[in-house]
């Protein structure tokens, strides 16, 4: 008895059988990769953004309204400030001028911190000057404050020198105008003010300050 030849299986068959395997329970394992971007719980980027799956969370104020920042007043322009000396006294070889700092603007404005200060002399040239902020005086050393003028409102500054020669002194430079640099500001206006201050010219400046209201501070007595 002849046995009938084993047949080998063709490529269509192959093909057939793969196809109904994956119209079965392998129909998963089978599936194509999509064309888009698979979507994980890790980080993804695209484009400009970051996204982690989640969208980020916002916060809402009570009502639904939103915040937005205000920026305080600029800084008090030099040409927009006006200054004089308001008063000064002495004792025991201590001096102590106050300068007020007036705006002339029609804005508030702010001024922080330090003034700068440069002696000239009656013929317009500058006289040895040297600044010494805070210092030890009580009038000089409160700590530096954020004042807010109004038009027409003052900030003010003191002044504190001793008049008494040190060294190899005969005499002390005598101002008659005070070049005053508002704080932070690179250009400066023109005070007319009488001060001799020893030791080289030295002067020791307070911060501006508020003569009322607050972060107030004393100044000198009014002149004459």
């Amino acid at each position: 008895m002849r046995t009938a030849p084993s047949r080998r299986p063709t490529l269509a068959g192959v093909a057939a059988l793969a196809t109904a395997v994956c119209g079965g329970v392998l129909l998963t394992a089978c599936s194509s990769t999509s064309s888009g971007p698979a979507t994980t719980g890790a980080s993804t980027t695209t484009g400009r953004s970051t996204t982690t799956g989640a969208p980020a969370s916002t916060t809402t104020p009570p009502g639904g309204a939103t915040t937005t920042a205000v920026p305080g007043p600029v800084r008090c322009a030099t040409t927009a400030l006006t200054g004089s000396v308001i008063g000064s006294s002495g004792a025991a070889g201590t001096i102590e001028t106050t300068v007020a700092l007036k705006s002339t603007g029609t804005a508030q404005c702010s001024l922080a911190g330090y003034p700068g200060l440069q002696m000239v002399a009656a013929s317009g040239s500058n006289l040895p000057t040297q600044v010494l902020r805070k210092g030890n005086y009580g009038f000089t050393a409160m700590a530096p404050v954020t004042v807010i003028l109004a038009p027409g409102r003052s900030a003010y500054f003191n002044i504190g020198y001793s008049d008494v020669p040190v060294g190899d002194e005969t005499s002390c430079p005598t101002s008659a105008s005070v070049e005053v640099t508002p704080p932070n500001a690179l250009d400066h206006l023109v005070v007319t003010a009488t001060l001799a201050p020893c030791g080289g010219g030295t002067l020791t400046v307070s911060p501006v300050f508020l003569a009322t209201g607050d972060n107030s501070q004393t100044t000198a007595p009014p002149a004459g």
